[in-house]
């Protein structure tokens, strides 16, 4: 079939975007994406950025062509012998643009036809716009764009590159991240560290809001009275007891958990800039790499050193036992993480052993690669 044309500003580029492309290259033997520049608009990123942006996102399908454009459309089909232009249309208004637009193209007397593709029911509320207004509140935006895409916006609009912190029980995560800020108050770096077991601790046991005072009693609900205090909040060591004893109690409980814990999450995040340390031991079991972009720190200790650091927090051999089987172990966590990594195109984890001993040195050359990492998307200075 015949050469198209499929033409968008992408700024940023979307998954509505995306699917348009995707089933276009299935009708045309070659589809070339135009990201175009107009001189009117305002643009978030440079026409350099969104071309890239978009050849990130369409790497995979081969016969998809991507390329930066100024003028009339329709010129630049003429010129490169593309007779079809595609359309991509979510609702009336952009049907009656895209005509308006068609003629326009059509006075131009160049011979170039239009193809409309109208827009899945499932994405048609997807937009570049859209995906700016969520992002400017710390919205959840991995459902519109890719995570690259995703890692742009937040730095651009939020000035944030977060970067997600993991491993087993005991392994020194909070350490490592402290020491990290530590650096980064020294070198003039911005860094943040976001605990979400605290973010827990505080629902469970401080927040009043409606909405939290809900979510104990589920909890309560689904694990029994046991796990009340007086004053209506949440024992953590009796529901500790009971989800570190069970793993499908403690799948129940991180369902439970997951709504509020990404609220309170976005709340965390407004108006903070500079490198962000999400701190969660179940990252990967949890499936929530995508909120740092599959950018993850892992972080591992041999077993006498996580045994002693268990204890000195007055666990019993029992407990220490159970909460170690109730999370991956590294290598698994690591697995997991390689798999969103290959499975979105997007991220990088750092190993960083922790067990005992002067680690000082190791985490400071961390800090070092992960800054020039993330330098390529965030300016720090």
């Amino acid at each position: 079939m015949k050469k198209a044309i499929y033409a968008f500003s992408g700024d940023p580029i979307t998954y509505g975007h995306i699917d348009i492309v995707k089933r276009a290259s299935k009708i045309f033997d070659e589809v070339v994406v135009g990201i175009g520049q107009n001189p009117e608009k305002n643009y978030m990123f440079t026409l350099e950025e969104r071309t890239d942006m978009a050849k990130r996102a369409l790497s995979n399908m081969k016969n998809v062509r991507v390329v930066s454009f100024t003028g009339l459309l329709v010129d630049f089909a003429y010129e490169n012998n593309i007779p079809v232009i595609i359309k991509g249309i979510r609702n009336n208004t952009d049907f009656d643009y895209e005509v308006l637009l068609h003629s326009m193209g059509d006075s131009q007397k160049l011979g170039i036809e239009t193809f409309i593709v109208p827009a899945k029911r499932e994405l048609a509320h997807i937009s570049s716009s859209t995906v700016k207004a969520l992002q400017s509140e710390q919205g959840l935006i991995n459902e519109y764009v890719p995570l690259y895409v995703k890692q742009m916006l937040e730095a651009r609009m939020s000035g944030q590159f977060i970067i997600g912190v993991t491993g087993e029980i005991g392994t020194g995560k909070s350490f490592v991240c402290e020491k990290l800020k530590e650096i980064g108050d020294r070198e003039k770096v911005s860094v943040h560290h976001i605990e979400l077991d605290h973010i827990g601790h505080r629902i469970l046991g401080e927040l009043k809001d409606p909405s939290y005072e809900k979510i104990r009693k589920e909890i309560i609900e689904s694990f029994g009275s046991k796990v009340k205090l007086k004053n209506g909040f949440i024992s953590r060591k009796e529901l500790g007891e009971i989800v570190f004893s069970d793993n499908e109690k403690l799948k129940k409980l991180n369902s439970i958990m997951r709504k509020p814990m990404l609220v309170r999450l976005r709340k965390e995040l407004a108006e903070k800039r500079g490198l962000i340390l999400f701190n969660a031991a179940l990252l990967s079991e949890s499936e929530m790499t995508y909120l740092c972009n599959n950018n993850v720190i892992l972080i591992t200790a041999d077993k006498k050193s996580q045994e002693r650091r268990m204890k000195k927090r007055g666990l019993s051999k029992e407990q220490i036992e159970r909460r170690l089987s109730s999370q991956y172990k590294s290598k698994e966590k690591k697995q997991k993480i390689k798999e969103q990594i290959k499975k979105y195109n997007n991220g990088k984890i750092w190993l960083m052993d922790n067990s005992d001993g002067d680690n000082l040195k190791k985490i400071e050359k961390m800090f070092n690669e992960i800054v020039l990492y993330a330098s390529n998307t965030l300016k720090f200075k």
